[in-house]
């Protein structure tokens, strides 16, 4: 999901019905989308079992990427389905994210003619087997750009598969990276939903350019892009992030010493959650989104009637009960 993440270590919905999944209502359809990105730790049941489900609508499970042979075997099953299971029951529904910023080196070999069928037909396998709503396909840089028509071609297929098992097709898209203008309208209209990443214009990568990562005018310039591009509102997700870049003589540019989560930040330097900057003397200075800046976000969505909000990553937040939660502020700015 984020570009360099692996490194390192919704507002109104405009439809009057409810999808199906296995024959049960999947739940979340009926009001704004909250969807969080979940990294897994030890454990899926670990890594869920910290989170406040009530805060959430919609949960990305990230990342589960095919075997050498195109396979899911190291899925640990009875793992995914407890998590799967306990999501259901809090009215969250639950997508198994492929791809990711570091994808395997054989994802793109799987995604060819030859071969995309198998793997699409183990996506949804494990889909069907886990009870999951949907996949979401967070394909990302050369997995499009260095062919596009087999990009376009895996997407088709994957929705066709998805969708005659009643399960959804979510992507992770972004406007900053020279990809958007690779991925054409009718690929982007085959998703359910759209996670609009829009954070990361810069980082610890890039120490030449200073400055936020995830600016509200950021958020404004890409929730229109793709609206302008015909997609409806209510296919769209802003995403915000939940986490900062320093820059600065005394932040070395690794995801080490340079990437902060929100939560380390406010516990660090009080009053924190009230700002989207901190400057820490003789070092530099921390670029986030605190409290402010997430209700304008949402309420900028809102406006514009798209489908919700995405986050990454949920773990980076404080908890839902602490009055500068993220998380929390998004609900209630929501509801």
């Amino acid at each position: 999901m984020i570009k360099y993440w692996t490194a390192l270590a919704c507002i109104y919905l405009l439809t009057s019905c409810s999808k199906k999944t296995n024959g049960q209502v999947i739940p979340g359809t009926a009001r704004a989308h909250i969807l969080g990105y979940c990294m897994r730790q030890d454990t899926w049941a670990a890594a869920v079992s910290q989170l406040d489900l009530s805060r959430l609508t919609d949960l990305n499970l990230a990342f589960f990427n095919p075997t050498a042979d195109g396979s899911f075997s190291a899925c640990n099953m009875a793992d995914l389905q407890q998590v799967i299971t306990s999501a259901h029951a809090a009215n969250v529904r639950v997508y198994l994210a492929i791809g990711g910023g570091d994808p395997p080196p054989t994802m793109a070999d799987w995604m060819a003619a030859d071969k995309r069928h198998t793997l699409i037909a183990n996506i949804v396998s494990l889909a069907h087997a886990v009870n999951a709503d949907g996949v979401d396909a967070d394909l990302e840089n050369t997995l499009i750009v260095a062919d596009t028509a087999r990009y376009a071609a895996f997407i088709a297929a994957l929705q066709t598969a998805l969708h005659a098992q009643q399960k959804l097709l979510s992507s992770a898209q972004v406007y900053w990276s020279s990809t958007r203008q690779y991925i054409s309208d009718a690929t982007l209209q085959r998703f359910d939903y759209i996670n609009i990443m829009s954070y990361d214009s810069t980082g610890f990568w890039d120490p030449s350019r200073p400055g936020p990562h995830a600016s509200y005018s950021m958020a404004v310039r890409d929730l229109n892009f793709y609206l302008d591009r015909g997609i409806p509102g209510s296919k769209l997700l802003l995403g915000v992030p939940f986490y900062g870049y320093a820059f600065g003589p005394g932040f070395p540019p690794t995801g080490a010493t340079a990437s902060f989560n929100y939560k380390d930040l406010v516990r660090t330097y009080p009053g924190a959650e009230n700002s989207d900057s901190i400057v820490v003397k003789d070092k530099g200075t921390i670029y986030y989104n605190g409290v402010p800046t997430i209700q304008a976000k949402v309420a900028y969505a809102k406006s514009r009637n798209a489908a919700g909000i995405m986050i990454w990553e949920l773990h980076q937040d404080l908890p839902a009960s602490d009055p500068g939660s993220l998380l929390t502020t998004i609900y209630n700015s929501l509801y």
